[in-house]
C-alpha cells in the first residue's frame, strides 16, 4: 500500500494559485492499494509527473509524508531503495529514459537482467503485440517517439511489481496502439495482482479504473 498523508510539494506550494483546493491528492491523507487501478488527472503543470517521481522516491522536496507498505519512505537508506525499485515499484517515465546508444532490446535486457522475472521470449511476445518486433535491433536513438514509448512500456513490465507508475505512456501513440498497449498493461497487472497508477491531462483511455482522481 501507499499512503500519502497532507503531501504538499514545495514548488508547486509556491507556485501562484498552489495547490488546487479540489485535490483528492495533494494535502490530504489517501491512500492506492496494490491490485486497483488509479488515474490521477490534472492540467499541465499541476504536477503530475512530482506525484509520481515522490512516489518513486526521486523528490524529496515536500511537506508531508508518503508511506510504502507502512514504512516512511524518508527512511529508505539507498539499497531499500535498491530493493523496493527492482521488486515493488515500476515506472514508465514522461521522457522515457532510454538510453540513446544501445539498441531497444538491450535497454529492455538491462531491466529484466536484474531479476528475470521475464523471459527474452516473453519480450519478443511483447514486442510483437506492439508492433516493434522489427525495431528491437534499432538503436533508441533512431526510434521514432511513438517507438519509443512502446519499448519504455515493455521494459517496465519487465520486472515485479505491485505498482506500475505510468506518466502520460500514451502520448504519441495512435488509438489502436494504445489499445494494444493497455491491453498488456492489464493482462500482467492481473497476472501478478498488481495495480497501476496512470496520470494524464484528462484522457481516459481504455482501461477499467477504480479510482479517478482529480490532482
Amino acid at each position: 500500500m501507499i499512503e500519502l498523508k497532507n503531501v504538499l510539494p514545495i514548488p508547486l506550494k509556491e507556485m501562484p494559485g498552489g495547490i488546487s483546493p479540489d485535490s483528492k491528492t495533494f494535502g490530504t491523507h489517501c491512500q492506492f492499494e496494490k491490485g486497483r487501478n488509479y488515474l490521477v488527472m490534472a492540467p499541465s503543470g499541476r504536477g503530475k509527473s512530482t506525484l509520481l517521481h515522490i512516489i518513486y522516491g526521486l523528490r524529496s522536496d515536500f511537506e508531508g509524508a508518503v508511506h510504502f507498505n507502512n514504512k516512511n519512505i524518508r527512511q529508505l537508506e539507498s539499497n531499500d531503495w535498491a530493493g523496493v525499485r527492482q521488486n515493488h515499484l515500476s515506472i514508465v517515465f514522461q521522457d522515457l529514459r532510454l538510453f540513446p546508444k544501445l539498441t531497444a532490446f538491450e535497454n529492455i535486457l538491462l531491466k529484466s537482467a536484474l531479476t528475470a522475472a521475464v523471459s527474452e521470449e516473453e519480450i519478443m511476445r511483447w514486442a510483437g503485440r506492439l508492433g516493434v518486433e522489427e525495431n528491437l535491433e534499432q538503436t533508441a536513438a533512431t526510434l521514432s517517439y511513438g517507438q519509443r514509448q512502446r519499448i519504455a512500456i515493455i521494459r517496465a513490465l519487465c520486472q515485479p511489481f505491485d505498482f506500475l507508475l505510468l506518466d502520460e505512456p500514451f502520448s504519441h501513440l495512435d488509438e489502436e496502439n494504445t489499445r494494444k498497449a493497455s491491453e498488456l498493461i492489464m493482462e500482467v497487472c492481473e497476472a501478478r495482482n498488481a495495480g497501476f497508477i496512470l496520470v494524464s491531462l484528462g484522457e481516459k483511455y481504455s482501461f477499467r479504473y477504480d479510482e479517478i482522481w482529480v490532482l
